[in-house]
């Protein structure tokens, strides 16, 4: 009788040995497919040949898979997104500064002229 109470535990932790290596193997591809990545599809492809390297390559999947965010894709770039109102105030704000500059070199270039004559 313990004979097959040993045998199926032995079993049953095979089972969820092998079931749980399955789901783990898919944690990048979960966090790509939350995030949007671009190559969620490669990404799962990679960790199934992650199970025969013995998740070898599974951290550098990992690390692909948080790279990329759809708010700020790759994260390497620092350009802020900017708000149309906001540029067409600065635009108005350098077509003013661009006057005030013209109308205070307008009185010394003429100045000039006069010195010359």
């Amino acid at each position: 009788m313990l004979d097959y109470f040993a045998l199926g535990v032995l079993i049953f932790a095979a089972v969820v040995l092998f079931y749980g290596v399955i789901a783990i193997h898919d944690i990048p591809y979960e966090i790509a497919v939350h995030r949007k990545h671009p190559h969620q599809d490669a990404i799962h492809v990679a960790g199934w040949v992650s199970l025969f390297t013995l998740h070898v390559i599974w951290p550098f999947l990992w690390i692909w898979a948080t790279l990329y965010r759809e708010d700020r894709g790759w994260g390497f770039s620092t350009t802020p997104k900017v708000d149309p109102a906001h540029l067409q105030q600065l635009e108005q704000q350098l077509a003013e500064l661009r006057g005030r500059l013209d109308a205070l070199e307008r009185p010394a270039t003429e100045e000039q002229h006069e010195a010359r004559d």
